[in-house]
Formats: structure tokens, sequence, C-alpha cells
């Protein structure tokens, strides 16, 4: 894994009409949009309704990227390599990590074209120079994790933001969507990002444990990568079999953590 790497760090959004998520999840209706993908139903564009959704899902879904991208940079510094730092993408300036076309113009171009049945995104991916890292094929797990783990986080402190303006008796919809918003938002690139297939963080993750001569064979996927996890998406089996089990698992995770703050407010 010598060179310059460039790990394609996407966030994929898709939808299916119901989708049964247990209701306690932190009041977040099941319409849990941008979970599970559908060719089922292509509604109408409502304008109003896309106005509304970009404003709440606007600074999640920047805060997001950029701490995730930013996360990647500076764990690889702390580790040794200082690329994404000398690039200046250890930043939390969202300019340097939202690209146009994945993050700006191809979402919104879903949303119109699906009626927002299907939404996917993604970021200018932070670049790392596994070589230069003290212990490459260690510090690439941790290199790897970093994002992911940055958006769990901030899905525990959207969450946190809702439980505190619910307990201080504020029922400001705008401000309680946006947090709900952060939270899914956040967990969704959580759960999508550890799919263990290169270049997503979880096949770096895997490659990272396996053994060396293994780890050689499983990276030579990576130029193919992106379009096997499209084609499983498409075709229901991540959504299925992967983002559905990890979302509920991070919302019983988090409710867990958030049991002291309950009883407080309570």
């Amino acid at each position: 894994m010598a060179g310059l790497q460039a790990p394609a760090h996407r966030v994929g959004q898709t939808q299916r009409t119901p989708v049964s998520l247990p209701p306690r999840l932190l009041g977040i209706r099941s319409a849990a949009r941008g979970l599970v993908s559908s060719s089922d139903t292509i509604r109408a564009v409502d304008i109003n309704n896309l106005v509304q959704t970009v404003l709440i899902y606007a600074l999640p879904v920047l805060f997001a990227i950029t701490i995730h991208e930013a996360a990647h940079g500076y764990v690889a510094r702390a580790l040794g390599d200082e690329t994404a730092y000398m690039l200046g993408r250890v930043t939390l300036n969202p300019i340097k990590h939202v690209d146009l076309m994945g993050t700006v113009l191809m979402p919104l171009l879903l949303y119109f074209a699906t009626g927002g049945a299907f939404l996917f995104g993604y970021a200018k991916p932070v670049p790392v120079n596994f070589a230069r890292l003290r212990r490459p094929k260690r510090d690439m797990v941790w290199v790897a994790l970093a994002g992911p783990a940055s958006n769990f986080v901030q899905a525990l402190l959207w969450a946190i933001g809702y439980k505190l303006l619910v307990g201080a008796g504020i029922h400001e919809r705008f401000f309680l969507e946006m947090c709900k918003a952060g939270i899914l938002v956040n967990v969704v690139m959580w759960a999508f990002n550890l799919f263990p297939l290169p270049p997503l963080d979880g096949g770096r993750v895997v490659v990272g444990l396996l053994p060396r001569r293994l780890a050689w064979s499983f990276s030579r996927i990576e130029p193919w990568g992106f379009f096997i996890v499209m084609g499983l998406v498409v075709v229901g089996v991540v959504s299925r079999f992967w983002l559905l089990p990890l979302i509920d698992i991070a919302y019983r995770l988090l409710e867990f953590l958030l049991t002291p703050l309950t009883w407080l407010l309570t």
C-alpha cells in the first residue's frame, strides 16, 4: 500500500417506503429517509419540501463531511504522514472538503431525477501516504477508523442536543428536525463507510487486519470496489444486510449512552 493513496469516502443515502425501524429510536420518524434504496415509487419533487430539507440537512451534512475527512488527516498526521496537512486538508473549513460534483450537484440531480427516492454523494477524499506512517499496516486501520468514529461522536452530540432541547421545553420544529437530521446523517455515514470493501473505510480496516498476502490480494479489488458497492446498494443488499442492522445497533447504543442524561431530565 505504498505511494499516495486516496481513500474515497462516500455517503450513500437511499430510501424505501415504508422503513420499519424501532419507534424508540430517539423520536426519528420511520422516515429514516436515506437509508434504503427503492425503485418502486418516484414521487413528484415538491419545491417547498426540497427547500425545507436542504435548510434542515445543510449544517449537519457539512459538519459530518468536514469532520469526517479532517479526522482522517489529523490521525494520519499524528501517526507520521503529513500529506493531508501539507495540502491543507487537516481543517474544519468545509470548502476544503466539499466536492462540487459529488457533494452538491450529484445529490441535487438525483433528488430531482428520482423525486427523493435515491440520494448519493461524496466528499473530496483525503490523501494519505500509508508508506509514511510509522507502522503502515497497523496505522492504516486507525486512519481508516477515524472518519466513522468522528461520525458516531457527532451523532451522539446531535442526540444530546435533541434531548436538551426537549428537556428544556423547546419545541421549535426546525431545531428539533435539524438534530434528528444530524443523528441520521452521521449514523448513515458511520455505517456506510464501515462496509468492508475498499475503497471505503471498512475495506481499509480489513486490508490492515489481514495477513500481508491476503491483504495484498484483497486490496486489488479497490479499482472496482466503488462500482461493486453501488451495485450492491441498487439491488438492496447493502441496505438490508448492512446498513439497517448497523443503524439499529447505533441507535440502541446511542440510547444506552444517553441514559444518564435522560434520567437527569426526567
